[in-house]
């Protein structure tokens, strides 16, 4: 799966955010090491939102057209 991220560059460093996945961000003094911590974000992010719905019924929906 495949998220877009943000960059945001400033003399501390590099800060990335998911717009896709509101609250979601972490940072780095690299890019690359900002865009590591990210994927990590991004599991903790989507596993704390499949604990969120454990019970529920779900379903998924197609958006592409």
């Amino acid at each position: 799966m495949k998220y877009k991220v943000a960059l945001q560059r400033s003399e501390e460093g590099v800060s990335v955010s998911v717009p896709g996945l509101p609250g979601c961000w972490s940072q780095g003094a690299t890019e690359q090491e900002a865009l590591e911590n990210i994927r990590d974000a991004i599991r903790e992010y989507l596993a704390v939102a499949g604990e969120l719905v454990r019970g529920a019924e779900v379903r998924e929906v197609d958006v592409a057209g």
